[in-house]
C-alpha cells in the first residue's frame, strides 16, 4: 500500500486541501470574471507562508475548467511550489482521461495512501457528461476493501460531490446521487473519522454518527452559503488544512487569501 513517510509516525500529519481551481489552458482564463490561475497562485502563497512543511496535498476535483492537458500541466507545475506528495481526484468539470495523461509517472491518482496512523481513501464520484455525482459499484468496493484491510488505522474518505444537504437549494440536485450507498459502507466501520469533499465552493463542518463532514472553499470563486439560487459570495479564495493526530483526533481549519478584491461578472464565462 502506498504510504507517505513522516519524520515521526506518532507526530501529527499535516494535509492541505486545494479544491475547485477551475484552471484554463490560457494563463488569462477567467471564471465569472476571476482569473483562476492568479487566485490559485495567491492561495499557494498563503499555504507556503502558513505551512512551510506539508505532508500531503489533496486536490479534490475540478482542477480544470476546460479539461485541457495544458490546464492540468499548469496545475501540476503550480502546485509543485508546495513541497509535498500530492493526490488528485476528478470533479464534474474534469476530463479523467486527460487528467490521467497529466498524472503520468506520478502517484497523483493512487486512491489509497497511508500516512502516520491514518489511511486516506480517495474516491471518484464524477460521472462523464453529468454535473451530479455517483459512486459506482467499483468505487464502493474499493472503499469497503480499503477500510476492512486497515481496522487499526483512522480513516479519512475523500471525493468531489457533497453527500448531504448543505442548505443551498440550487445545489441540492447536483450533489452525490447515491449517498445512502456511501453511508451504508461507512456505517460498518467505526474507524472512519471524517469525510472530505469539494464541489460546493464553501466551508462546511458538521457531523454524522460521530464522523466529521467537511467541505472547503474553492481556490477561485466562492458560492454564497444558504442561497436559493446560484449566487457568488464576496469571500476570498481559500484552502483547508487538516492535522491528523495518531490517536484519531482531527484538527482542521480554513484559511483565505488576505486583501483579495473581486467583483463577480455574471455575464462572463459561467460556472
Amino acid at each position: 500500500m502506498p504510504s507517505v513517510s513522516t519524520v515521526n509516525p506518532d507526530a501529527p500529519a499535516l494535509l492541505v486541501q486545494l479544491s475547485d481551481s477551475h484552471l484554463f489552458a490560457e494563463a488569462d482564463g477567467t471564471l465569472l470574471g476571476m482569473n483562476t490561475r492568479e487566485s490559485l497562485q495567491r492561495v499557494i502563497e498563503r499555504v507556503r507562508v502558513q505551512h512551510p512543511r506539508v505532508d500531503l496535498m489533496l486536490a479534490t476535483g475540478d482542477l480544470s475548467q476546460d479539461g485541457t492537458l495544458a490546464s492540468y500541466q499548469r496545475f501540476r507545475d503550480m502546485t509543485r511550489q508546495i513541497d509535498a506528495p500530492a493526490r488528485w481526484i476528478p470533479g464534474n468539470h474534469d476530463e479523467p482521461h486527460i487528467m490521467l495523461q497529466a498524472a503520468e509517472h506520478s502517484d497523483f491518482l493512487e486512491p489509497v495512501v497511508d500516512i502516520g496512523n491514518w489511511r486516506i481513501i480517495l474516491l471518484d464520484s464524477a460521472v462523464p457528461g453529468s454535473v451530479p455525482g455517483y459512486l459506482q459499484g467499483a468505487q464502493l468496493q474499493l472503499l469497503a476493501q480499503a477500510l476492512s484491510e486497515a481496522p487499526g488505522r483512522h480513516h479519512l474518505v475523500c471525493f468531489h460531490h457533497h453527500p448531504v444537504s448543505i442548505g443551498c437549494a440550487w445545489m441540492e440536485p447536483i450533489g452525490l446521487r447515491n449517498p445512502e450507498a456511501l453511508f451504508a459502507v461507512l456505517d460498518r466501520f467505526p474507524q472512519v473519522r471524517a469525510v472530505l469533499w469539494g464541489h460546493v465552493h464553501q466551508e462546511i463542518d458538521s457531523e454524522r454518527n460521530g464522523v466529521r463532514l467537511l467541505a472547503s472553499p474553492s481556490t477561485c470563486i466562492q458560492f454564497a452559503p444558504g442561497s436559493e439560487d446560484f449566487n457568488v459570495s464576496d469571500q476570498a479564495p481559500g484552502y483547508r488544512w487538516l492535522r491528523l493526530h495518531a490517536d484519531g483526533w482531527l484538527e482542521t481549519g480554513v484559511e483565505r487569501v488576505q486583501g483579495f478584491e473581486f467583483t463577480v461578472d455574471y455575464g462572463s464565462n459561467g460556472y
